[in-house]
């Protein structure tokens, strides 16, 4: 399912959401514990989850009576290839060969040169969705209490 970028960018507009993905981003978390470690009501965290939810930012499982909230990286990783598109090609094909370089590995070699580069092609492409939606979540605002 799409999610309109529109949709991401507004629900990440709000600090009390933003604080309740940073909140996700090291764990998946219950409702409660959510209340307890941001301290804030549970009407709210509520009501922010349900905007998070509705913007494919955040998943929910069941577990008997509790929900546990965790991020979901479907709508960060639509945000990110949109991002992407906004940069001149020049700006992507420099990230990528610093990646690479970084990363030190190579594909083997196959008999099949087509089929080598598909394998290339699909790798680069989830390794660059993957790694910019990472970039992305560890460059939100990070929220600690307040004393």
């Amino acid at each position: 399912m799409c999610v309109a970028i529109d949709e991401v960018f507004s629900a990440l507009a709000e600090p009390t959401r933003r604080k309740i993905i940073e909140a996700l981003k090291s764990e998946p978390k219950a409702v409660g514990a959510l209340v307890t470690e941001l301290e804030i009501s549970q009407p709210t965290v509520s009501k922010h989850l349900k905007v998070l939810r509705e913007a494919q930012l955040v998943s929910m499982a069941a577990a008997g009576q509790r929900r546990i909230y965790s991020i979901d990286t479907s709508a960060l990783e639509q945000l990110v290839r949109w991002c992407a598109d906004l940069l001149p090609e020049q700006v992507l094909e420099e990230q990528q060969e610093l990646h690479e370089s970084e990363a030190g590995t190579e594909l083997a070699t196959t008999a099949n040169p087509t089929a080598q580069q598909i394998g290339r092609s699909v790798g680069r492409g989830l390794e660059q969705v993957t790694g910019r939606a990472q970039e992305f979540l560890e460059r939100l605002p990070r929220f600690g209490r307040r004393r």
